[in-house]
C-alpha cells in the first residue's frame, strides 16, 4: 500500500503542477492537492476515511457534470465518434478537455476509494 501511496503522491503533484497553464487553474489545482495530501498522509500511515469520502464525492459530482454537459463525455463519444484525446488541445474543442478532465476526476477518486476502503479493512 505504501508504494501506491507514494506512486499516486508523485502522479498527483505532477497532475497539479501542469495545471498552471489551464484555463481554469484555481479549480484543478486544488483538486490535484487534495488527492496529493490525502495519499501522502496515507503513505505516512495516517489514514483519514471521512476526508477520502468527501473528496470522492465532491470528484464524482463534478465528474457527473462533465459527463454530462452539452461539451462533455457524452458530445465526445456520440457526436464527435470518441476522437482521440491525445490530440492538441484547441478551444474549437471544448469535448477534449472536459473528457480529459472527467478521467482525471475518475483516477482522483479511485485513489481515494482505495485508501478508504483500506483504512476500514484496516480497523
Amino acid at each position: 500500500m505504501k508504494v501506491l501511496n507514494i506512486f499516486l503522491t508523485v502522479i498527483f503533484l505532477i497532475c497539479a503542477a501542469l495545471q498552471y497553464n489551464d484555463p481554469d487553474p484555481y479549480i484543478w489545482i486544488p483538486i490535484y492537492l487534495y488527492a496529493t495530501v490525502c495519499c501522502w498522509l496515507a503513505f505516512r500511515g495516517r489514514f483519514y476515511p471521512k476526508a477520502y469520502l468527501i473528496g470522492t464525492a465532491v470528484y464524482l459530482i463534478y465528474a457527473a457534470y462533465l459527463f454530462f454537459d452539452k461539451n462533455g463525455v457524452i458530445s465526445w463519444a456520440e457526436e464527435h465518434n470518441a476522437e482521440s484525446l491525445v490530440t492538441t488541445m484547441k478551444a474549437t474543442k471544448p469535448w477534449i478537455e472536459e473528457t480529459r478532465e472527467f478521467g482525471g476526476l475518475l483516477i482522483a477518486s479511485a485513489g481515494l476509494l482505495i485508501n478508504y476502503f483500506y483504512s476500514r479493512r484496516k480497523k
